[in-house]
């Protein structure tokens, strides 16, 4: 039985479970959940907490690191990153946008035993200022997002500019990306067990209220990776690429069907850039930067989850959330999605960094954990049909100067 079907049967059982108590046993219930509900969601929470800050360090620098020589990346680098990077922050905005006008989260919770404290966020010009850190150790100690994500592209364009001089460097933080990548692997055995506990303790205390919220929040999701992927996507491909958006979509879907089932950018990418260059026509010089690239640093159908999932858990707490931390939380989310990885499970992680940024509690994570398995597999298609729009976009405006491969 594959992970999927089994991070399923542990949503169903524990909402089940959860609601079975919730109508016919509370005090069976309240038991339950002291003693096996919460400790099974609190161990997977601080195993996703575990490697927050590690995975990171080690994602960001060896995504920047993988560009290459600055002096070489020319027109199409520049053109690359900067359609990944506009179309990353148009999806988190849709996404940011969608969730405030639908209010998925709000309604009548129980939020009891996940209290915190919220405090004034600094004005946005201290939020900016603040983002390169005086001590990148302690950053990383205090867990303050921003500041570890700038440490590591620094740190990942002097591994670029140094190249040889650095190799040792280089090749440590690959090995420590793998261990984490391990450790992600590992962890999401544990997410079906977790994902019951978190499930049953979340209906078990709301009932059918936390049913229609992440029904709801589901619905979000999915319509905003709809409009990105057909509006945003499907604009610039005819629009930039000059090509029929109807044919793009068509010559490109037996990737994004694979992509949908693996629910990994890397593990699709063989089939991504076979596909774009013989469906799409995209000279395989292009394919062959544009796409492994996208792989690493375009992942607008993450960056959608995160801005969705972060106003859904602050509807749910109740907090309202100022300008400066939607800033924030584009900020972090754009650069979080350029550091993830290209493996399932890995965004939930990001996600917890993006919550910790404006300081909402990770355990509202609870609500979304058992659902974000069947998002993942949809906005994994997204992320690489986001790929393959640019590999068309740039193939386009290099006509003149690419030779065909």
């Amino acid at each position: 039985m594959n992970l999927t079907v089994r991070i399923i049967l542990g949503l169903i059982l524990g909402a089940a479970v959860g609601l079975l108590l919730n109508l016919t046993s509370p005090e069976l219930f309240t038991t339950l959940n002291t003693w096996v509900f919460v400790p099974l969601g609190k161990i997977f929470i601080n195993f996703i907490k575990m490697l927050v800050v590690p995975i990171v360090f080690f994602s960001i620098t060896l995504g920047v690191a993988g560009l290459g020589d600055p002096k070489k990346l020319g027109r199409i680098g520049a053109k690359t990153i900067t359609f990944f990077l506009v179309t990353t922050c148009i999806a988190i905005l849709i996404g940011l946008g969608l969730a405030s006008v639908m209010k998925p989260g709000v309604g009548d919770f129980n939020t009891e035993g996940a209290s915190f404290e919220t405090t004034e966020a600094p004005p946005v010009v201290d939020t900016l200022l603040n983002i390169i850190p005086t001590n990148p150790v302690a950053a990383m100690a205090d867990g303050s997002m921003l500041q570890i994500i700038a440490f590591s592209i620094f740190v990942g364009f002097a591994l670029t500019i140094l190249g040889e001089k650095t190799a040792g460097i280089k090749s440590l933080i690959e090995q420590g990306n793998e261990i984490m990548m391990y450790l992600v692997n590992l962890i999401m055995r544990f997410a079906p067990y977790g994902t019951f506990g978190l499930i049953a303790t979340a209906i078990g205390s709301q009932g059918f209220d936390a049913i229609r919220a992440m029904g709801l929040y589901m619905i979000v999701v999915v319509l905003a990776l709809f409009i990105h992927t057909f509006v945003t996507y499907g604009s610039a491909v005819a629009i930039l690429g000059k090509t029929n958006p109807l044919s793009f979509f068509k010559g490109f879907f037996p990737a994004m069907t694979v992509a949908f089932s693996t629910s990994s950018s890397n593990a699709t990418l063989p089939v991504s850039m076979n596909t774009a260059q013989n469906n799409l026509k995209v000279p395989k010089s292009i394919s062959s930067f544009v796409q492994p690239l996208g792989a690493t640093i375009n992942m607008d159908g993450t960056a959608i989850m995160q801005g969705v999932a972060t106003i859904f858990i602050a509807q749910v707490f109740g907090v309202d959330l100022s300008m400066t931390q939607i800033v924030t939380v584009v900020l972090t989310a754009v650069l979080a999605s350029i550091g993830t990885a290209g493996v399932p499970g890995v965004g939930l992680i990001m996600l917890a960094m993006v919550l910790s940024s404006v300081g909402l509690p990770a355990e509202g994570i609870a609500l979304i954990i058992g659902i974000d398995r069947l998002l993942d597999m949809t906005r994994t298609a997204v992320n690489i049909t986001g790929d393959a729009a640019c590999a068309v976009i740039v193939a386009e405006t290099e006509k003149k100067h690419v030779t065909q491969a």
